[in-house]
């Protein structure tokens, strides 16, 4: 089974190859520095032909020696901290299933192969405080790589402090500063598959056929409208991409934000029509809101259960009936195994690789349109003003309407019409500043209003069933009754809310002058 550690450490060139660490119990709050010996490592890195793994700072490899050997995965958090998340699992001949999948948005159905051979001599010593808690760990690596055809090889030392678990990250400050002192300066390579990579010749790879970043056809000129709706579909592409392994682990909002970049694309290809024939991207379209709406069903189960237990936490105790919170547990995490199960077999799915390749595809060789090759501002402004007066429609047509469905059902067209408006404002932005920053941040505003009364009518369905299955089991009803009634009077507050909103939202312009 993989198992996750997070690993905050700086690593460091060795002046010479028989360095020796300085005195480290000059570096402030350290008692005691214990030699642990010297542990000899042998990793095979593995990568694509093309080292899609290595372009974005990902590591995997199966290691020997050392208390931890197995597979390791590396991920970045903060490369500018040196934070990383390594996910490990035991030996085995294969790459084991949990770390095949973090990789797969990456790799898609190529072949891992190995790349580089590294293999360390690592002298060990630990920093303790005076309580005998371990601080960090310093180690001196003695590295060899080598190819994997064993055509070149390099050497070198280096130095890493890893920081240990719940300890400060100011002590690795502490700790560079006496290491500067001995003439030792950070290295110029982010891990030592990127430093073996470079001195062995091993250097990246294009594969034309899998488009990794910036897309292979004839670009638009930088500040025309086909560049900037490329640069906004390539960022969300990208997004994507990076997050699957976060939505895999169960990251705090990994799933809400991967599902706004399908959204964002979506919205894109509606936008800009004008710019990007949506006679190409109408099908990648569909595959979008596809997978949108299948990682909506675990987002819309967390957001579901924030609120409904928020309602339940602001209740008061005489008012709480029966057994209200246990039963909202229970039918929570049943939805949420359920859920979870769901999104992981989507990305693990044919199609969704499919919807991957498509945009990687379509990016190579845009589908652009003349408008492609006009001025950005004059453009963007223009869409997102088109936009803006198809949320007027709708928001005129949901408020003609008597309150009940057939205006709950309209009022949901115009949040995502809304929707549309803000991710055209952002859009807009890098060409228009400021006045586009606050177009859309108006346009938030509508949406946040219209989203929180959608997410009233969902509740109040939520709470239906639940107080039908309260009464089914033999329990009161009383406190179900009471949060439908509640959340009723918050949609009638958000609907009397709204004309204002969005008169102030009105009143925005956006022009390209």
């Amino acid at each position: 089974m993989a198992e996750t550690k997070r690993e905050i450490e700086r690593k460091y060139d060795a002046p010479t190859d028989n360095f020796r660490l300085p005195d480290l119990l000059k570096v402030p709050g350290v008692s005691a520095v214990i030699d642990k010996g010297v542990v000899e490592l042998d990793a095979v890195y593995y990568d694509t032909e093309d080292q899609r793994l290595a372009e974005d700072r990902i590591t995997l490899r199966r290691r020997s020696g050392g208390a931890d050997a197995g597979w390791h995965l590396k991920l970045p958090v903060s490369l500018s901290e040196g934070v990383r998340d390594e996910v490990q699992a035991p030996p085995s001949d294969t790459l084991p299933r949990a770390l095949a999948g973090l990789v797969r948005s990456r790799v898609r159905g190529d072949e891992l192969i190995p790349v580089v051979r590294l293999r360390s001599s690592r002298d060990v010593s630990h920093l303790t405080d005076a309580d005998g808690s371990l601080l960090a760990e310093v180690c001196v690596d003695a590295v060899r790589a080598e190819r994997a055809d064993g055509e070149r090889a390099t050497a070198w030392t280096e130095i890493e402090v890893e920081l240990a678990d719940g300890a400060d990250p100011a002590f690795l400050g502490k700790v560079e500063k006496r290491l500067r002192k001995a003439g030792v300066e950070r290295s110029a390579s982010a891990s030592k598959l990127a430093r073996a990579l470079e001195e062995t010749g091993a250097e990246q790879r294009t594969n034309p056929e899998t488009p990794a970043g910036a897309g292979a056809g004839a670009e638009p000129s930088p500040d025309t409208a086909g560049a900037r709706v490329l640069a906004r579909l390539r960022a969300q592409r990208d997004a994507l991409v990076e997050l699957d392994p976060a939505v895999r682990r169960d990251l705090p909002d990994s799933v809400h934000q991967m599902r706004v970049a399908t959204r964002r694309m979506r919205s894109a290809f509606k936008t800009y029509k004008k710019v990007l024939d949506p006679a190409v991207t109408g099908a990648v379209g569909e595959e979008l809101k596809w997978l949108a709406a299948e990682l909506g069903i675990d987002r819309d189960r967390e957001v579901l259960t924030e609120r409904l237990t928020g309602r339940i936490d602001a209740v008061p105790r005489t008012l709480l009936l029966g057994p209200v919170r246990g039963r909202l547990r229970i039918w929570a995490v049943a939805r949420r195994h359920g859920s979870r199960r769901h999104t992981v077999a989507v990305l693990d799915g044919r199609r969704y690789l499919a919807l991957l390749n498509s945009l990687d595809a379509l990016l190579a060789e845009p589908p652009l349109l003349p408008a492609a090759d006009k001025p950005a501002a004059e453009v963007l402004a223009k869409a997102a003003r088109k936009d803006k007066a198809r949320l007027a429609g709708r928001i005129e047509h949901a408020l003609s309407l008597e309150p009940g469905t057939r205006r709950d059902v309209a009022l949901h067209e115009a949040r995502k019409a809304a929707k549309r408006a803000r991710y055209a404002g952002e859009a807009a932005r890098p060409v228009l500043g400021k006045q586009a920053k606050k177009f859309a941040k108006r346009m938030k505003g509508v949406q946040s209003v219209l989203g929180d009364h959608q997410d009233s009518v969902v509740a109040r369905e939520a709470l239906r069933q639940l107080g039908i299955q309260a009464h089914g089991a033999g329990e009161t009803a009383f406190t179900w009754g009471l949060l439908y009634g509640q959340e009723q009077a918050a949609a009638a507050d958000r609907e009397r809310e709204l004309p204002g909103v969005w008169a102030r939202a009105e009143k925005r312009k956006l022009s390209a002058g």
